[in-house]
């Protein structure tokens, strides 16, 4: 009930009443709720800005498998937001929740295979994971000049 509540109280921007419900729950483990407590820790939102508990958290729930914290983590690693910017990392989580189905992940991983950050430039693999993000390559200029 403290997770529906919390999440409630989150997406009603309630943040410090979330932050309250949720922050219990994250401390025992909960995935659902480290990722939302990452997120008001990374914004500020209900409180000041804390990027350090934001990484712990995001990265807590990455672990865990949670393929929005996965696609979040990828995204301080890509940015230097949060965390020393790595394309490589980035690029690592990128790709777990990419393989969870999440397009976004998979748009941004095509994108940096297709320019080579972080990875080796494989236009190939930037075509296939575009294809799962629901693109057609073929519509594409950068492909377009490959045929």
């Amino acid at each position: 009930m403290d997770l529906h509540s919390g999440i409630s109280a989150f997406e009603a921007k309630h943040f410090a009443r979330a932050m309250q419900l949720l922050t219990p729950l994250a401390e025992g483990g909960n995935a659902e709720a480290q990722y939302r407590v990452a997120i008001m820790c990374q914004n500020g939102l209900g409180g000041t800005p804390n990027p350090d508990a934001a990484a712990r958290w995001m990265r807590a729930a990455a672990d865990q498998g949670h393929a929005m914290a996965q696609h979040g983590l990828g995204f301080m690693f890509l940015e230097g937001e949060c965390l020393e910017q790595d394309a490589r990392q980035a690029a690592h989580w990128f790709e777990l929740a990419a393989n969870q189905g999440l397009a976004g992940s998979q748009t941004t991983l095509a994108m940096m295979y297709e320019q080579g950050n972080g990875v080796e430039r494989d236009l190939e693999a930037a075509r296939r994971w575009y294809e799962k993000a629901g693109f057609d390559p073929a519509e594409m200029d950068v492909f377009k000049r490959l045929n």
